[in-house]
């Protein structure tokens, strides 16, 4: 089975991926960040660096979904292959950052790649305003992300709402601006009770 968690930049995916793993004996997969060849670079220069950003980013997470489809276990991983493509990349090209011959280029081997793969068993994802965003992301303090611009975020919003909206598979919606699931048990405990409502037919008592 596969779960995935989705989400704008630092809506708390990987805090969410490592809790549910750990909660129910999933294996976590977590997207690349210390070892990327890329990224600082990227938020220096996001117009020299975006397609090369994307293409790495497109080839991992493509790895990704074929271990998972071959893989027995229970694997959730942070943030999918879907969100590289429906998202970022035409954000990036959207806002002059990928040129349309890079982006048209990058479309076309991601429609190759959807040929060879199937959707998650589950999409979870996690909706957050700016203001929530831009304070997880100073809390956590990596370095390269203080510079990313309020109309970056702005524009993966607008697309993200747009993917969720037309998404037709089995969708969990987080409200991330007040379920506080790294902090308050109570809350994390909400998240797991639809997972289980949604996955195995099981329910709360009331």
């Amino acid at each position: 089975m596969h779960i995935a968690i989705s989400g704008n930049i630092g809506c708390g995916k990987t805090t969410l991926t490592r809790m549910l793993a750990e909660h129910y004996g999933w294996e976590p997969r977590f997207e690349s960040v210390t070892n990327n060849p890329y990224l600082a670079d990227f938020y220096d220069d996001m117009e020299r660096w975006s397609f090369n950003l994307q293409i790495y980013f497109l080839n991992k997470r493509f790895k990704d979904v074929v271990e998972i489809s071959k893989s027995s276990d229970v694997i959730i991983q942070d943030r999918t292959i879907f969100e590289d493509a429906c998202i970022f990349a035409p954000n990036l090209h959207n806002q002059g950052k990928m040129s349309d011959r890079d982006f048209e280029t990058y479309q076309d081997l991601f429609k190759l790649m959807m040929s060879l793969v199937e959707k998650p068993d589950l999409m979870i994802y996690i909706r957050s305003s700016i203001s929530t965003l831009v304070g997880q992301i100073q809390k956590r303090g990596r370095e390269y992300e203080q510079t990313i611009r309020l109309d970056y975020l702005q524009g993966l919003e607008r697309l993200y709402e747009k993917w969720i909206e037309d998404y037709d598979g089995k969708l969990i919606i987080i409200d991330g601006d007040n379920c506080k699931f790294g902090d308050r048990p109570e809350d994390f405990a909400k998240v797991t009770d639809r997972i289980d409502g949604l996955l195995y037919g099981l329910f709360p008592i009331m």
